[in-house]
């Protein structure tokens, strides 16, 4: 479309197109943000939104997270922070699943939780903080629970998986599923202080680590128990594995674990 190149070619202020230049382009061209988003970044220039990323991801890898779609299977605790940080990060299509609604227990840590939102479904206050912050981000929200069973036609076609659930036997059941679409998974487990973070890159299995999952079977997190900073390590630990298997940069955690204890602000990594 060559009058909307030259017209966000003509909008560009030092390499950076405005969010009110974007949204005008929408309007006068009939494109979707994340179309005319994807302009922008083809023609080298960037979004002023991503302004603060340009020294760390080129206009390429910036258009590489837009056309990327990555699964998040949980919108508690982690996964809360995941999408939050996905979406001001880039990345195109989340796909957000989670079976739950908001209880007044996930206030002291679930960042898309509200007092205003106790009974609303997770995926639901998903949905409406990524369209708050990211016009060019779609969220698919999905309010069920995830098993083997289905599994594949539910993943098939992601980019990266995201583990944030918390029972040892549905991380397996994932970790199967993605190791048979080769689709790379990036895992994350809290309790209390203390935290792991592994990626399963296709031909992997971390399934030893997933067995021994801080989080452990449910029940071990309520035991434990967890405070606002540790899902938000470890969702951001998580959020920088995504973005090094999506631009394939980097040395993204395969065949590893890192384990931290927040308490004593410990990291070891294990080779799996």
């Amino acid at each position: 479309m060559p009058g909307l190149h030259s017209y966000l070619m003509s909008a560009e202020n030092g390499g950076l197109v405005s969010t009110r230049c974007q949204r005008e382009a929408c309007e006068a061209f009939g494109v979707s943000f994340a179309e005319a988003e994807a302009v922008i970044l083809s023609l080298g220039l960037c979004p002023a939104r991503y302004q603060r990323n340009r020294e760390t991801i080129s206009a390429a890898g910036q258009l590489a997270l837009l056309q990327s779609r990555v699964a998040v299977l949980g919108c508690g605790g982690l996964g809360g922070y995941l999408i939050e940080e996905l979406a001001r990060l880039g990345v195109g299509t989340i796909l957000a699943l989670d079976p739950d609604v908001f209880e007044e227990h996930n206030l002291n840590r679930q960042i898309l939780s509200r007092i205003d939102s106790l009974g609303e479904a997770k995926v639901a206050a998903a949905a409406r903080r990524v369209a708050e912050i990211n016009p060019a981000v779609e969220l698919v929200p999905l309010q069920r629970a995830f098993d083997g069973e289905g599994g594949a036609e539910l993943l098939s076609g992601a980019t990266v998986v995201v583990d944030a659930l918390d029972s040892v036997a549905t991380r397996l059941e994932l970790a199967q599923v993605c190791r048979e679409l080769a689709i790379p998974l990036v895992h994350g487990a809290i309790a209390g202080w203390y935290c792991q973070v592994a990626t399963q890159l296709p031909g992997e299995d971390i399934s030893i680590c997933l067995a021994s999952a801080a989080g452990g079977e449910k029940g071990v997190e309520t035991r434990l128990g967890n405070p606002s900073f540790t899902p938000a390590v470890v969702a951001s630990l998580q959020v920088a594995e995504v973005c090094k298997v999506i631009l394939g940069q980097g040395t993204p955690l395969a065949g590893r674990m890192l384990v931290g204890n927040l308490l004593e602000m410990e990291f070891e990594e294990m080779t799996l």
